[in-house]
């Protein structure tokens, strides 16, 4: 199992000393990796390169792991993202996983790059054939419905594999994790329909002809403190601020607390077979929340 915490603004932005104290402290604590979102301009502007954070991060140390959970892969060129992800595999060996999405919360982040927001989830599948096969290091002609290309080649291909982790709620998302993922992402999901989503992709996968994904995983949001009502007031006003969306929306797959509170709440999904956890704590600090992420993981192990 592993359990990763949020790479905070503050790990990400803080002077170099400041973030390096922030990883050694995630290191120390066990945590087994840290994850990055991935936005071009969210709503109000707001955003951050995954890939571009994924290198910063992976330069810090080189113990360190990074999960960009989710990689919004239909707004670039996917002969260009092979080229980052085989840069990121040399500069950086195992310790990147990928994580993809569609996106679509703000359909106007698509719109502004001119992609029609309804054509992400197409884009995204042939975009994924692309960057796989070219990941292979042999050369690629492509004639799809979204990009053509002859002799596209990336070399050297990644000494070893980068595992991606394909995120999403929808039947087509859990298509595109048995026919690309070597896992699916799960987000705002019950346990039962985690087991079972999984189960349906593990299927998928196999009646296909392709080994049955390894690595499903849970990002979830939660709320760090002993008072339960400054928990749950600390984590609404994040999630509204970030989404723009009443917290009710998102509270029963939420939880809030103290650290052994949340341990027993993702449990459930533990047991349901989760192997990956994005926790993003939202804590009175940051020394706060990485202390309870590490808590949570030593209580789930």
């Amino acid at each position: 199992m592993l359990i990763g915490t949020l790479a905070s603004p503050e790990i990400l932005s803080a002077p170099h000393r400041v973030r390096r104290e922030h990883v050694a402290r995630i290191l120390d604590a066990g945590i087994d990796h840290v994850f990055v979102a991935d936005h071009v301009s969210f709503h109000v502007g707001a955003g951050m390169d995954g890939l571009i954070n994924a290198a910063t991060l992976t330069a810090l140390d080189a113990r360190l792991k990074v999960c960009v959970g989710v990689y919004l892969l239909a707004l670039r060129h996917p002969v260009t993202v092979a080229r980052q992800l085989a840069t990121l595999a040399e500069t950086a060996p195992g310790q990147v996983l990928l994580g993809i999405g569609v996106g679509g919360e703000d359909r106007n982040e698509f719109a502004m790059c001119g992609i029609d927001p309804r054509t992400r989830g197409a884009r995204t599948d042939e975009a994924l054939g692309i960057v796989q096969r070219l990941l292979t290091g042999e050369p690629l002609d492509h004639q799809g419905r979204f990009y053509q290309f002859e002799r596209g080649w990336i070399r050297p291909k990644p000494s070893q594999p980068i595992p991606m982790l394909i995120g999403g709620r929808t039947d087509k998302a859990l298509a595109r994790a048995a026919r690309f993922g070597d896992g699916w992402l799960a987000v705002w999901c019950s346990p039962q329909r985690f087991a079972a989503a999984t189960a349906e992709v593990d299927a998928a996968a196999q009646a296909a002809g392709r080994a049955a994904p390894r690595l499903h995983g849970l990002q979830v949001w939660v709320g760090i403190d002993n008072d339960r009502d400054k928990a749950r007031a600390r984590l609404a006003r994040g999630m509204e601020s970030f989404y723009r969306i009443p917290f009710a929306k998102f509270e029963k797959y939420s939880p809030w607390g103290s650290a052994a509170e949340i341990a027993d709440f993702l449990a459930a999904y533990r047991d349901a077979g989760c192997e990956l956890f994005n926790i993003m704590p939202l804590a009175e600090t940051e020394a706060a929340g990485i202390d309870a992420v590490a808590e949570i993981r030593q209580r789930l192990q």
